[in-house]
């Protein structure tokens, strides 16, 4: 049917013929038609793609928004003929829960230029093919695709419009956003990315339906409101900002599409001051001062960094790794080689800590909203280090061994399992560790992230040596070592002690990940905790029998059992079932869910304001919540004062809390600010909370 319809067309050329046969790919119909009924050879006309979508479906603009997929057009076109981008028609907001998507509902005519060769010859019929791919989604999304054909006739001369797609695709290209001579510039000022345009087509124009549609997905966040303010020859567009933004890294050029609702307007805004006439309502906003921290040099913040890492041991994040130190140390103290176990024991402080700085400088760099303890916010990093403390718990208790007993410590300390076994427990203190910000170490950490990576490598450096030097002091130091008992059978109660709190930091990640992941992923970690432990008393038993061979046969399947266990336990689809209080439901005080909104509007009623940025992950910030922040005294001050408590959970990754801590100079959690009622900058409060301090800060906040 198709090559009698082109030999058809063929043969009426006199009258000009462009036909095409319409696809249903399941929730739209798709086909292609012909600007004219024919095309002449070195002429450019334009046939364009036409979706016919679903009621209630849609699909996607060339930025799809927080989700999505653009349509895809790939041509097939004979020797010498050319086919341009498409020509996009301004899209639609399409929210979808908590995001907002772009782009098309009902029907969406999309021009494409096709360009004949100078050498077509008139009375040929051109076949033209396109392979196109749609996403398309209602609740739920749907892969489509068509493969569209149309036969185009090459005329002598440029043929007549086509009577049916002619005034269908003229429409389309007067409604597309065009470049007409608008100047715009952009800044990122504190309350946004000011977008200023100006020009002769925006004068005395309706602004109230004002959109500007980025080209690039990461520059806004899509989801929130742009604020207009109408000057006396164009706009200013306060855009929330998006990820390249919040990370240092902004575009040379923001290009997108300024929509007014029935015009559209192509737009390349610059770096620089706004234009005149952007502004109606006076100049940008004043510049805040520097936040917390921003004023520090290499010296001081180094310094600081310093003096927290040795703060760092105390933390109650440090305490199950406290097991392990003392195990080690007990081992070592008679044997003449504590020095070098304490070297390595601070070599692996280091090597992490820098590690981990690397890690967080790449990361920030391609873009990513993260801070200190980010490590923690991936729930397949939870699980993987909660099967390892397990594993760490079960060989203290004796399920099976991992090179030689406590008892043989002292033999073989000098060997290169036993330092490489202090290099791992320095590692492993590290990775631990890192939940907690130790006082000191906000506005070091705050500083380095925002300095180049020599000076931020150099920050973590003094951190890892503040962090490892009273370690490696005491190995070190032989009037204390030489008080420390002599290896004997005590060890062996004792490192089985030693076991339970490692079981506690297993059952605390346990419960951070089913905060971050749900139900669904404390059932699978859970089930991979026993085919760990299955594995291990496989392990064990083999070592039992003495048998050497089947103990590097077990060990080998326990090693295997632990690595898919990590994996069964790091892979489920959906994180959506986690809970946002931070694991604080059974607390006295009533809070809300902190939003920079909210935070804004609770202000501007002359509210005092308790902010709390905390993570289930950080057990600083736990432990200040039970000793200091829910009890009833709290939640009486919070009613005599008039104030409201909001909660800023990170346990999940959250770019707007992430700027925030920023702002505040500060790398990762806890802060806790206390706004005052008539307005001004917070009041941040220490690391370390009482219940008595945070009462008189919401009293003074009453006053002030």
């Amino acid at each position: 049917m198709t090559r009698f319809l082109a030999g058809l067309c063929a043969a009426l050329t006199f009258a000009g013929c462009a036909w095409a046969a319409p696809v249903d790919t399941g929730h739209l119909t798709a086909e292609l038609g012909a600007q004219s009924q024919g095309i002449a050879p070195g002429q450019t006309i334009h046939v364009a793609l036409r979706q016919k979508i679903d009621k209630g479906w849609h699909t996607y603009w060339r930025n799809p928004g927080d989700s999505g997929e653009a349509t895809q057009i790939v041509w097939t076109l004979p020797p010498g003929w050319k086919a341009g981008p498409i020509v996009w028609a301004p899209p639609r907001r399409l929210p979808v829960g908590p995001l907002v998507n772009y782009g098309y509902s009902g029907e969406a005519v999309l021009p494409v230029a096709i360009t004949a060769p100078p050498g077509a010859r008139p009375g040929d019929v051109a076949k033209l093919k396109a392979a196109v791919a749609f996403l398309v989604c209602e609740d739920i999304c749907v892969p489509e695709d068509a493969v569209l054909d149309i036969a185009l006739p090459v005329t002598a001369k440029p043929a007549a419009p086509d009577p049916k797609w002619g005034p269908a695709i003229d429409q389309a290209l007067a409604a597309a956003p065009k470049a007409a001579g608008l100047t715009a510039t952009f800044a990122k000022r504190p309350t946004g990315v000011a977008l200023a345009i100006v020009g002769a087509p925006l004068t005395g124009a309706d602004f109230s339906q004002a959109y500007f549609f980025p080209y690039d997905g990461t520059v806004i966040d899509h989801a929130k409101p742009q604020k207009i303010e109408r000057g006396a020859a164009g706009l200013t567009l306060a855009l929330p900002p998006g990820y390249a933004f919040e990370n240092g890294t902004p575009p040379k050029v923001l290009a997108g599409v300024l929509s007014l609702g029935s015009r559209a307007y192509e737009i390349k805004a610059s770096p620089g001051a706004a234009p005149a006439g952007a502004f109606g309502l006076g100049p940008p906003p004043a510049k805040q001062p520097p936040a917390p921290g921003a004023s520090l040099g290499l010296p001081l913040a180094a310094a600081f960094a310093l003096l927290g890492g040795l703060i760092l041991n105390l933390m109650p994040c440090v305490f199950p790794i406290l097991a392990m130190k003392a195990a080690s140390l007990a081992g070592d103290a008679h044997t003449g080689d504590a020095r070098r176990q304490g070297l390595a024991f601070g070599a692996g402080v280091i090597a992490t800590f820098l590690l981990l700085a690397g890690v967080m400088i790449a990361l920030q760099a391609a873009g990513a909203s993260i801070g200190w303890g980010f490590q923690l916010q991936s729930p397949p990093v939870v699980a993987g280090l909660a099967l390892l403390m397990l594993a760490v718990a079960l060989n203290l208790s004796g399920v099976f061994e991992v090179g030689a007993s406590l008892q043989g410590l002292g033999s073989e300390a000098a060997s290169r399992g036993g330092l490489a076994g202090a290099f791992l427990t320095g590692a492993l203190a590290v990775v631990v560790a890192a939940p907690c910000t130790a006082p000191f170490m906000a506005p070091a950490l705050g500083w380095a992230l925002t300095q180049s990576p020599i000076a931020a490598l150099a920050v973590f450096l003094a951190l890892g040596i503040g962090f490892a030097a009273p370690f490696v002091a005491v190995a070190f130091a032989p009037g204390l070592l030489s008080r420390l008992p002599r290896p004997g059978p005590w060890m062996t109660a004792f490192r089985k002690a030693l076991a339970f709190p490692m079981y506690g930091a297993a059952a605390w990640l346990v419960w951070v990940l089913t905060i971050q992941a749900g139900s669904m992923a404390l059932a699978r970690v859970l089930a991979a905790a026993v085919v760990l432990a299955l594995g291990a008393w496989l392990a064990g038993a083999a070592q039992a029998r003495g048998s050497r061979g089947g103990n590097v046969l077990a060990l080998s399947l326990g090693a295997a059992i632990l690595t898919l266990g990590a994996a069964a336990a790091a892979v489920w689809p959906n994180y959506a079932e986690a809970g946002k209080d931070g694991g604080s439901e059974t607390a006295v005080v009533p809070y809300e869910a902190y939003s920079p909104a909210r935070l804004e509007a609770l202000r501007a009623e002359g509210r005092p304001v308790l902010v709390n940025f905390t993570a289930a992950w950080c057990v600083t910030c736990q432990v200040n919540d039970r000793i200091a922040l829910s009890h009833r005294a709290v939640a009486k001050a919070l009613t005599r004062s008039n104030a409201v408590y909001l909660k800023a959970d990170w346990t999940r990754k959250d770019s707007e809390i992430a700027a925030e801590l920023e702002r505040h100079g500060r790398a990762g959690v806890p802060l806790y600010l206390v706004y005052g009622r008539t307005g001004g900058e917070p009041v941040v409060l220490p690391q370390i909370l009482t219940e008595g301090l945070v009462i008189k800060a919401l009293e003074r906040a009453a006053k002030s």
